[in-house]
């Protein structure tokens, strides 16, 4: 039995915030994944999107960036160039390099802070533990459909890696994930279709910045079929080859790939929590205001919530660690920034107007349209700054940006939701001009005259 202060389950962004912050303090730290150190971000998820996003985004004004260009700049980011499958040596040495004891194998509990470890070319090991953090992510949803299974649908995985471009897409869901990746392959040519039950696209965003990226992606080609659902598909049914889905409202689209981009999912089963007294409710768990599932065993990043994204995950990753160390912090997730990179860029952070309501909060919203302001017309830009202010306190609950630049405008809105700042510090504070920061300043303004009653 080998025994260690923390036993690290995954090692993605959050496990690895964990093992660093818990080594740096002098802490014995074992780290466990099965496939990937690093995790989806590095790998699948934000640094291929990112850097497909930027290749589309200078072949879309001209630049040179053509396909083969952009797949090697995306395998260069993956570490992936001259192999299939990328190489995560990288991110091992630094955590060993961290002081942390490295395991390539798929984890399981044997009770409470004991923890085996199964991998395919050496004997089981076994660990004990003071405490145990679970980071193990999510995965793509895969979806029970018919037809579904005659065909090799894509995952984001596919969406990220792929080295050919396909004849004809079909994203089903329009996430951040279906919409950043439908503007990457319609702006390299790929006749592009989403499909989404919603009304809009990115519908957890506000309406307007839904509806201005939904906007952006029909002047580049990709078709919006909104608030119908995929019922069945049929390989090669359609037209040259494509595959044929049969949509609820009785029409159909064809595409050459079907790519699900319909949500993520926890791996749990495997982990055994029941030998630790836990029981994952419709394949989840959720955690306390301490990351807690059972004494001495937290879930932090994708697997634990409120939401998902890497920049939580980290932030979740070094509470845990110092929960874990005996510190007396608590995570606070008040203000989550979100951000999806399309061109426009939309961002937010905290409540929109109907959810502060449903929250008992006496909410307003004010919103400055971007377009009529010196930063939309010195960059041939749209846009909005919409803000939702209690009231009451008049303090700012919301933000929810779209335009150029919003995924770093977005932060002065984060943390004044996080420091509940007054609404007449805001108004007072300068902003450099032209800017969109600039835009998010008037509807400080606006805002703090109207509540005031009209008063500067």
């Amino acid at each position: 039995m080998e025994r260690f202060d923390i036993v690290v389950i995954g090692g993605g962004s959050a496990g690895e915030a964990a093992v660093h912050l818990a080594t740096g303090r002098g802490a014995s730290v074992a780290v466990i994944d099965k496939e990937l150190f690093g995790g989806s971000c590095p790998f699948w998820a934000c640094m291929p999107s990112k850097a497909l996003l930027h290749a589309a985004r200078v072949h879309h004004a001209g630049g040179d960036y053509d396909w083969s260009k952009a797949s090697d700049f995306r395998d260069y980011m993956i570490v992936r160039e001259g192999t299939d499958f990328p190489d995560d040596n990288g991110h091992v040495k630094s955590l060993e390099g961290a002081g942390a004891t490295v395991i390539r194998g798929a984890a399981r509990f044997d009770g409470p802070g004991r923890v085996i470890v199964t991998s395919d070319d050496a004997a089981d090991r076994e660990l004990e533990a003071g405490a145990v953090i679970v980071a193990v992510g999510t995965q793509p949803k895969l979806i029970e459909l018919p037809g579904l299974d005659e065909i090799e649908p894509w995952t984001n995985r596919h969406g990220t890696s792929t080295r050919e471009l396909p004849r004809s897409l079909v994203i089903l869901g329009a996430g951040p994930t279906g919409v950043e990746l439908s503007q990457v392959y319609a702006r390299y040519g790929v006749p592009v279709t989403i499909v989404h039950p919603a009304e809009h696209i990115n519908d957890k965003d506000h309406p307007k910045s839904s509806d201005l990226v939904a906007e952006a992606l029909q002047s580049e080609g990709v078709t919006l079929r909104l608030g119908v659902r995929a019922e069945r598909v049929e390989s090669g049914g359609g037209s040259d080859g494509a595959h044929l889905v049969t949509l609820s409202d009785g029409s159909s689209v064809e595409g050459h790939e079907i790519m699900l981009a319909v949500g993520r999912e926890v791996p749990l089963d495997a982990l055994n929590l029941g030998s630790i007294g836990v029981t994952p409710e419709e394949g989840h768990v959720t955690p306390d205001e301490k990351l807690r599932i059972a004494e001495n065993v937290y879930v932090i990043g994708d697997a634990g919530g409120p939401e998902m994204h890497t920049h939580l995950a980290h932030y979740q990753g070094e509470i845990a660690a110092r929960l874990a160390l005996g510190d007396d912090v608590t995570p606070d997730h008040t203000a989550i920034p979100r951000a999806i990179y399309t061109e426009p860029e939309a961002a937010s952070v905290g409540l929109k107007v109907d959810e502060a309501k449903e929250r008992g909060i006496d909410a307003v919203e004010f919103s400055v349209d971007l377009g009529p302001t010196a930063k939309g017309y010195t960059a041939e830009a749209t846009g909005h700054c919409t803000i939702v202010v209690d009231r009451r306190a008049k303090v700012l609950v919301g933000a929810f940006l779209a335009g150029p630049g919003v995924s770093e405008t977005i932060h002065e809105a984060v943390l004044a939701v996080k420091l509940r700042t007054p609404l007449a510090v805001l108004a007072d504070t300068i902003h450099a001009f032209p800017t969109v920061a600039r835009v998010l300043g008037t509807a400080f303004m606006n805002a703090h005259r109207e509540l005031e009653g009209g008063s500067s």
